[in-house]
């Protein structure tokens, strides 16, 4: 039977309290006492070894999670679930406890890669919502999957209309535009040329993009005439 608090015990003995001031030097919205301090490897080892058959199931279940490491455990578990329903199912059931942009951007399902179509309708769910941490998720999920060869600018028309106050959606609005800007530069520039995005969404993009090695000098010069 799955045991919280031995769980937890493991993890305190992992701890590296130089890598906890750090982590809450970047995520910076989480109490640091929440913050156990564990290095990702040594995480992903740790979940190897410790989950049995059946814990893993119980401790999905046991939300909210006390420690930002519990959720970064729990990231990790949907990340690697193969059946899309079942991963679909359990990030709903996650995102509204997602507090930060860590935990977000580490859920990365492999599945949803051969789910494109079924994801697409999901993603309009997400980018609606009133939780900035699901609309954040759902612009990674655009990124990700979207910018490839399933790429197609009406995936893009919801993310423009995003007008949110919140930093971690704006940047990665910012992240997704810019990206797409590298990739498909004479689809995504209308965005900008056209005052599409949020005046902060749209300044920070063209400086993600002006950060970027894949854009063309000739190109970043033109987006520096941009600016608003």
């Amino acid at each position: 039977m799955f045991d919280t608090e031995n769980l937890r015990q493991e993890l305190f003995n992992l701890r590296d309290e130089a890598y906890r001031d750090f982590q809450a030097k970047i995520v910076p919205n989480i109490a640091k006492e929440k913050i156990i301090g564990i290095r990702t490897p040594v995480l992903r080892e740790f979940v190897k070894n410790y989950f049995r058959d059946g814990d893993a199931e119980e401790f999905l279940n046991d939300l909210p999670h006390k420690y930002f490491e519990e959720n970064s455990i729990h990231a990790l578990f949907i990340s690697e679930l193969n059946d899309f329903d079942e991963c679909l199912t359990a990030i709903k059931i996650f995102l509204p406890h997602v507090d930060n942009w860590a935990t977000c951007d580490s859920i990365s399902p492999k599945i949803f890669a051969q789910h494109t179509a079924e994801l697409d309708a999901e993603i309009s769910n997400w980018l609606t919502s009133a939780q900035p941490y699901t609309v954040r998720f759902g612009l990674s999920m655009l990124m990700k999957f979207y910018l490839g060869e399933n790429f197609d600018v009406r995936h893009f028309e919801r993310a423009a209309a995003i007008d949110s106050k919140h930093y971690y959606v704006q940047m990665m609005a910012a992240w997704l535009f810019a990206t797409a800007l590298a990739k498909h530069f004479d689809a995504a520039i209308k965005f900008l040329t056209e005052r599409r995005l949020s005046p902060r969404i749209h300044n920070r993009t063209i400086r993600k993009a002006l950060e970027s090695r894949r854009i063309t000098s000739e190109q970043k010069n033109f987006l520096r005439g941009l600016k608003l």
